[in-house]
């Protein structure tokens, strides 16, 4: 399981475990908090084609389907 800061998404990369489309690297390009501080909203963006999807953050734990930084 990957160690995920909610305060430390924006700008951080991410490699797919099982890339689509030739889409392996990702980075974090955009991240909504609320009032309190808890994430509303995380985008992601692929660095080959800038092809823009909205994930939920929690998703990036998991070491099955995305590795933190670009490998």
């Amino acid at each position: 399981m990957n160690q995920v800061n909610p305060r430390k998404l924006l700008h951080s990369k991410w490699t797919a475990a099982t890339p689509e489309n030739r889409e392996k690297h990702f980075i974090v390009s955009e991240v909504e908090y609320d009032e309190e501080g808890i994430v509303v909203e995380c985008v992601i963006e692929a660095v080959l084609t800038k092809r823009t999807q909205s994930i939920n953050w929690r998703d990036l734990k998991q070491s099955s389907h995305w590795r933190h930084g670009w490998c």
